[in-house]
């Protein structure tokens, strides 16, 4: 499930993005065939079998499937289960036993990153033959025929399916960190009146050949022989654990305008890098035009490795994997739009699919799948006082909604009973979430705010004060701005350009994240692939604002409880 990213500008660079996978999974299931689906098509593609096991109806595949681990997208996974009767390559010659369906993200989310789930079968009630294999997965044929068949995870009556057995593992080197410095000698003079401000950028090349940009350096003012501060960067993030994957480092002269000059660019590898000061780490910095026009070109300057160390540092998945759980509350914003609230009875509203992007990833994290969703600007009956911290399904004893669908059910009933309202006031549903955080501290578990919103916000202030202090707790925000409106108070909430403050306090740790829902509407109308865009960017900062708190705290993973022995009595896989 290769992950390729896009080349980002050098320009618009933000360390945070750069399409990095969270990390790589390895997965252990007579053959068991795994399928991944297409975010865009939604077509199941082959990724992977297992070896075939003879004779035996508890099979222990030793053969894993090493997966690209993403937690802010969702990965959905097919496992189909064959009793093999040849040697032939075409699975519709043997006999189905039953599949079973799931996300990476409920595997790695299952405690001890172990999850149990019956193998279904198909249901059919005419005549039933063989499964054979169709673009949107397996369809039962029966003469001319064919249709769609009919899946439940119970099984045919009086028939035992048996159950697989999925476990994800992470692969030890994508949690090391390398620490690494650099100076550089006689660069090119690219400044009229000064000499340079050299800066670096780092690459790291994907498998189609294009590069993803990394990791930029700070910029070192009116020098030609530059020594840049010490930085670490996650080695997945650096060659996504190959070590031998070229790295390309390009140096530029900044300027203010932003039309930075390139100098040159030379490549290593993180193989190379790690053999640490040497004379195998000083690279000649060249610029290919100009050793084109100048037959005497020598080279740009030349760069040189200081230092370079490696640490294994605690990821996100050894939290998850250590009984942390990740908490999601749902806070939805009407305001006045109440056009943004339509009920098309087709199609859903940009709250409820800005709702089921992100609440269908988060909700794998989460033990119970019992979430509490509150509305914020709105009268309520039945003396229409207004509230701005709400339970959207009434009941203010148990605002608790089982999963996403139960969310959306209760907002939909919310809008039938509650008269859209103004101002807006963000800091209670901000404090509500931070009551619950203040209560857990030890790192057992860590929130996640959802607040959908128009974009009005009547208590700045006041939310400003209730983030920084959030900060401090195991919480993260995510805003989505709905509408049309200008979400210039809420780019201000989301901290990565100015760290936000309040009364002259800053807040430690950057736990906001806004998008407007507007940028991700796709023109063709997919909304799929909208929402997985969408998702896929406001989640991608959670692990590290998860892992910021528990380091800030001293707070270690819980020890991953012992490996599991099989019954032996079950059809098992370990993914």
């Amino acid at each position: 499930m290769d992950k390729l990213g896009d080349m980002a500008s050098v320009y618009e660079f933000d360390p945070i993005t750069g399409n990095i996978p969270a990390t790589k999974v390895e997965i252990t299931v007579s053959l068991c065939v795994l399928y991944t689906q297409g975010v865009e098509t939604k077509q199941w593609r082959e990724f992977g079998r297992t070896e075939v096991i003879d004779n035996t109806l508890n099979p222990d595949f030793v053969r894993k499937y090493i997966l690209d681990y993403f937690f802010e997208e969702k990965q959905n996974l097919r496992f189909d289960l064959y009793d093999v009767d040849s040697k032939s390559p075409d699975l519709s010659k043997h006999d189905f036993l039953g599949q079973v369906f799931c996300t990476l993200g409920e595997i790695v989310g299952s405690p001890a990153s172990r999850l149990e789930k019956p193998l279904g079968e198909w249901l059919w009630t005419g005549k039933r033959s063989k499964p054979v294999q169709s673009p949107g997965g397996t369809e039962w044929q029966t003469g001319s025929r064919s249709r769609q068949a009919e899946w439940s995870g119970r099984g045919i009556a009086g028939k035992k399916c048996g159950t697989i057995i999925l476990s994800a593992e992470e692969l030890g080197n994508c949690r090391d960190s390398a620490t690494m410095q650099f100076c550089a000698n006689k660069l090119d003079k690219k400044d009229f009146f000064g000499k340079s401000d050299p800066f670096m950028v780092f690459y790291r090349s994907n498998e189609d050949g294009t590069f993803t940009i990394c990791h930029k350096t700070e910029v070192v003012k009116n020098t030609l022989n530059p020594v840049w501060q010490s930085f670490t960067i996650p080695v997945r993030a650096l060659c996504n654990g190959d070590f031998d994957r070229t790295i390309k480092i390009e140096v530029y002269d900044w300027d203010r305008d932003g039309s930075h000059d390139f100098i040159g660019e030379f490549t290593t590898s993180y193989r190379e890098l790690a053999r640490g000061q040497s004379q195998f780490n000083v690279y000649e910095v060249v610029n290919i035009k100009k050793k084109m026009k100048k037959k005497k070109y020598g080279n740009s300057g030349t760069v040189t490795l200081l230092s370079f160390s490696v640490e294994s540092e605690c990821t996100f998945l050894d939290y998850i994997k250590g009984g942390m759980g990740c908490h999601q509350s749902g806070c939805g914003n009407p305001s006045q739009s109440t056009s943004l609230h339509y009920m098309n009875p087709y199609q859903m509203n940009a709250y409820a699919m800005a709702l089921k992007a992100v609440g269908e990833i988060i909700q794998d994290y989460d033990s119970d799948k019992m979430f509490p969703a509150l509305g914020f600007g709105a009268k309520l009956p039945p003396d229409g006082r207004v509230s701005h911290e709400f339970p959207l399904n009434g009941n203010i004893e148990n605002p608790y909604c089982n999963g996403i669908d139960g969310i959306l059910e209760a907002y939909h009933e919310s809008l039938k009973t509650v008269q859209l309202y103004g101002p807006t006031n963000f800091a209670p549903v901000v404090n509500h979430v931070a009551s619950y955080a203040a209560a857990v501290q030890d790192g057992s578990q860590y929130f996640v705010l959802l607040i959908i919103t128009d974009g009005v916000i009547s208590d700045m202030a006041q939310t400003k004060e209730a983030i920084v202090n959030g900060a401090k707790l195991p919480m993260s925000i995510i805003i989505v701005g709905v509408g049309q409106a200008e979400f210039d108070a809420m780019v201000e909430l989301d901290g990565d350009d100015i760290r936000i403050s309040s009364r002259g306090k800053l807040a430690e740790r950057d736990i906001v994240q806004f998008v407007p829902f507007r940028d991700y509407m796709d023109r063709t109308g997919n909304h799929v692939l909208s929402m997985a865009r969408l998702a896929k960017d406001v989640l991608a900062e959670i692990p590290d604002q998860l892992i910021s708190y528990m380091k800030s705290r001293g707070v270690k993973p819980n020890p991953t409880p012992p490996p599991y022995t099989p019954p032996g009595h079950t059809h098992h896989t370990q993914i």
